[in-house]
């Protein structure tokens, strides 16, 4: 399943989000509650826009599905769902970051009722907050072809596979 085929799939839906923060709030979701549906899930998604042909509905089902499987099982496979390098910019890649964090906090706060957090998922999610200011204008095209921003960039989405899997211990910690 490609970042761009679901990513264009949403916009034939004129649904105001991008893969990636659709993405995200299922991750979020997830995060926070293991056994939400994708149904629930789409159903926040797409609740403005009209019903899903039955070929996207399978498609997003899926990736909501893949995600849960990897967030359930102990293999540290989860990854962000965000454009490869080969199909996007960096600036593209970095926007898409920032609106994964956007949906991520969305469904993470649907998600949860606890009114008080750890102090680490305190500061998880302090710093995914400050995730969603990235922002790089055009003056700054010239970072598609540097490797130190390229490395950047991969050491935030890095941090951020490692954070949800720790918020994802912490939260289930909470309900036990």
């Amino acid at each position: 399943m490609s970042y761009t085929t679901i990513d264009t799939i949403f916009g034939q839906y004129d649904a105001e989000l991008s893969a990636a923060e659709a993405h995200g709030m299922a991750s979020g979701l997830l995060t926070v509650n293991p056994n939400f549906s994708g149904e629930q899930w789409l159903s926040e998604l797409l609740r403005d826009t009209v019903p899903l042909a039955n070929e996207h509905h399978a498609e997003f089902i899926g990736l909501f599905e893949d995600t849960q499987d990897v967030l359930i099982n102990d293999e540290f496979e989860f990854d962000l769902f965000l454009p490869d390098d080969d199909e996007a910019s960096l600036i593209e890649r970095i926007e898409a970051l920032r609106q994964w964090c956007k949906g991520f906090l969305f469904g993470v706060g649907f998600a949860n009722t606890a009114t008080k957090f750890s102090q680490q998922t305190q500061e998880i999610l302090k710093d995914v907050a400050e995730m969603t200011k990235l922002h790089i204008d055009d003056t700054d095209i010239e970072l598609d072809d540097d490797t130190a921003a390229e490395n950047d960039f991969m050491e935030l989405t890095e941090y951020l596979r490692a954070a949800v899997l720790a918020l994802r211990d912490d939260f289930s910690d909470e309900t036990k």
